[in-house]
């Protein structure tokens, strides 16, 4: 063997050795919010599964609404740049988000509009998983099928078992886990699951493919979203 094939193979094997790292963090500014108590939970999950957690929180990606006339000369939002430095600093991303009038909340919306301007955007390829809790039946899930769109449309791996936890007020203890012990398995479970996914795509990634926004769109260099 090499000696420069011996020093890939040791990088690989550092990296594989690495802990995974989850940036995870809630959508809700609210102090007690339900949102970030999930998404606190699902951090315990990931160290306790091997992982390694960035906990953030929302102020520190909030951005004024978005305006393309702001974006001169890459001089974007410190909340955008923010999110940009912690999406690419981790291995994949947790969001736990509340709904708002059966949708997602704009905040992050208008977040993920500000991030998707960098070039090369930070999203694509990314593994994700979205969460969210809520006091009513449906625990916020339509929240998360809002959600899905922009990020699947910017190239990032959503995960398909989506978590919305039900009358979440009544379902989470004060220290911060779940009263029904068999949802807190099923929920544990899942988050096992998307790490197995994330670590996976990480250390053995497949063939890369170009995203383009519309598959037979004519090349121009004003749309072009080929990364």
């Amino acid at each position: 063997m090499s000696e420069n094939n011996s020093d890939i193979n040791k990088d690989l094997l550092q990296k594989r050795n690495e802990p995974l790292r989850i940036l995870v963090f809630s959508v809700s500014l609210r102090k007690d919010s339900l949102n970030t108590k999930l998404a606190e939970l699902a951090a315990q999950k990931i160290e306790a599964n091997g992982g390694k957690v960035d906990i953030a929180s929302m102020k520190d990606f909030d951005c004024p609404s978005y305006n393309q006339e702001l974006e001169v000369e890459n001089d974007f939002p410190k909340g955008a740049q923010e999110f940009q430095k912690r999406i690419l600093a981790n291995d994949a991303f947790i969001i736990a988000s509340p709904e708002y009038n059966g949708s997602m909340p704009g905040l992050i919306k208008n977040s993920i509009d500000w991030v998707s301007r960098f070039r090369p955007q930070p999203f694509n390829e990314k593994q994700c998983m979205l969460m969210s809790a809520s006091p009513s039946m449906g625990g916020g899930n339509k929240a998360l099928w809002s959600l899905r769109i922009p990020l699947e449309h910017l190239g990032a791996r959503v995960y398909p078992s989506m978590f919305s936890l039900a009358m979440a007020h009544k379902a989470i203890e004060e220290n911060g886990t779940l009263n029904d012990k068999a949802l807190e398995l099923r929920f544990e479970d899942n988050i096992k699951a998307f790490m197995s996914l994330a670590e996976a795509a990480k250390h053995y990634p497949c063939i890369k493919k170009a995203w383009v926004e519309f598959l037979g769109e004519i090349t121009d260099p004003v749309t072009e979203r080929m990364e």
